[in-house]
């Protein structure tokens, strides 16, 4: 049998070229994640590996479509190999040479390139953590809260509320929707320091 797994780090990302391409290939099955690829608990990919048998075949895109975690990914693969799963990757052309009966040629190559792969995704991924980082650290902050510009939604977790300021901003008799902007905090939290007080 051969399958063709697909993986996407979020929900608003497209699975569409990964699926254009499995088409090339004429799969039996295709299984799709849309998580992370920090580590290898994943529904789908957990489904396919319960039923891949012996002979079967496994495609990916790229390498970091399996994951994004070199040790992971060679505990994958080794995986796959004492299994009998042969272990196709797009972007790692060897992997798609039939060898015959010369199998410990492609398994050679394979962990090489793996190796070396398998590192740039791992750093592709410490990169994406840094980005998102600096692009956190770089909103502007209303409230004690970081905001986003492009949405204008607030990040992170409920700002707390301190006691004596919510008394300062209550005493002023402002409007609900003013003291909650000023202190940063949601109409629920406003209404239930109100009760506290």
């Amino acid at each position: 049998m051969k399958y063709f797994y697909c993986r996407v780090s979020t929900k608003d990302q497209s699975l569409d070229r990964q699926l254009g391409e499995a088409e090339k290939y004429s799969p039996d099955r295709i299984f799709c994640d849309k998580m992370s690829g920090k580590d290898f608990h994943r529904v789908e990919y957990e489904r396919m590996k319960e039923v891949l048998r012996p002979g079967d075949e496994v495609y990916v895109k790229e390498l970091d479509r399996l994951g994004r975690n070199k040790d992971g990914i060679k505990n994958e693969i080794r995986w796959f190999q004492e299994h009998k799963v042969v272990f196709r990757c797009l972007d790692i052309p060897t992997t798609l040479i039939d060898f015959g009966d010369q199998t410990w040629v492609l398994e050679m190559v394979t962990n090489i390139l793996i190796e070396v792969l398998g590192s740039v995704a791992e750093q592709e991924r410490v990169k994406i953590k840094k980005r998102q980082r600096e692009g956190i650290d770089a909103m502007p902050v209303v409230g004690g809260k970081r905001i986003s510009k492009k949405t204008g939604r607030f990040t992170g977790r409920p700002a707390v509320c301190d006691s004596e300021k919510f008394s300062e901003i209550k005493r002023l008799n402002l409007s609900v929707e003013e003291s909650c902007r000023i202190l940063g905090i949601s109409r629920a939290t406003w209404y239930n320091k109100v009760k506290a007080v």
